[in-house]
């Protein structure tokens, strides 16, 4: 690989720690799939690596748990017919995954009430919107 795996900021996954396997892809290529290895399986140890900090190696286990097996994080790809392709996608596929589960937790939500103004133009509002629709009721002989 040409370009490291980053996950966020400056902390980037060694390519020491990666393991890559390929095989026979069951996409598009006619005679050439037969002989090619281009689908690609992205294997990193996410228990195991010392390359994230504590805090975010952590919230990383946390988060991907469903996807982990033994602590290994698996990222397959084979949309393409090219290995170097699929090998790319992949790459950014681990590294989408490690960013968004070691993102911070977003900010609790504070409750807030409603200014007394903006209460009373919503219910002006809809009394007008109340006129306007009984005004256009049938219109009876008297």
């Amino acid at each position: 690989m040409t370009e490291p795996v980053r996950v966020r900021g400056s902390v980037v996954v060694p390519d020491a720690e990666l393991v890559w396997r390929f095989s026979r892809s069951s996409g598009p290529g006619g005679q050439h799939v037969n002989t090619s290895d281009s689908k690609v399986e992205l294997r990193w140890d996410l228990a195991a690596s010392e390359a994230l900090p504590p805090v975010w190696k952590e919230r990383a286990l946390e988060r991907l748990a469903s996807r982990l097996v033994d602590g290994v994080l698996v990222v397959r790809a084979s949309e393409h017919r090219s290995q170097w392709r699929n090998r790319e996608v992949a790459a950014a596929r681990l590294a989408a995954l490690l960013g968004e589960a070691t993102a911070p937790p977003p900010k609790t939500r504070r409750a807030t009430k409603p200014s007394r103004g903006m209460v009373e133009r919503r219910l002006e509002n809809k009394r007008h919107r109340s006129g306007l629709k009984q005004g256009r009721g049938r219109i009876r002989p008297e």
